[in-house]
C-alpha cells in the first residue's frame, strides 16, 4: 500500500483516548499510551479490514484493537496481536508526524510489521 506523503489525516484533537478513527486512505488512528498511532486497516491473518462498523476498531473497554472478523486483539501502542489466529503477528504501522496540530503521513510508510518491534526488515 502506498500513501501520499504529506496527507493530512485529521487534527490531533480528533484522536481521543478510547476511540479510533478510520480514513478512506485505508488506515486508522488510535490514541496509544504515548499519543496517536496510525495503522493500515488490514488484519495480518486474513487481510480483511479490522473495523466491523465505521470507526469501530476497539474492544468495549477501549484497551485493545480488535478484528471484527475473528476477534483477534492487538495492543494499541505497537499493534502486536495478543490473542487470536494471528497471535504474535503485528499490524502495519504508518509513519506520521504532528504538524501545526494535524496528523500528517510521512513520506515513508513502515512497510513491514517487523519494524514495529525494531527487527531488521
Amino acid at each position: 500500500m502506498t500513501l501520499p506523503a504529506g496527507l493530512k489525516l485529521c487534527r490531533l484533537t480528533d484522536v481521543q483516548r478510547g476511540r479510533a478513527l478510520g480514513f478512506d486512505a485505508g488506515v486508522f488512528a488510535v490514541h496509544g499510551p504515548d499519543g496517536p498511532v496510525i495503522y493500515v486497516n488490514s488484519c495480518p491473518h486474513l487481510g480483511v479490514p479490522l473495523d466491523w462498523a465505521p470507526n469501530r476498531f476497539l474492544s468495549a473497554d477501549g484497551g485493545f484493537i480488535m478484528c471484527g472478523t475473528h476477534g483477534a486483539e492487538f495492543r494499541l501502542n505497537d499493534g502486536l496481536c495478543l490473542r487470536g489466529p494471528c497471535r504474535d503477528d503485528s499490524l502495519t504501522k504508518v509513519d506520521h508526524r504532528i504538524e501545526a496540530g494535524w496528523i500528517v503521513i510521512d513520506p515513508v510508510m513502515t512497510a513491514s510489521p517487523k519494524n514495529v518491534t525494531g527487527d531488521a526488515p
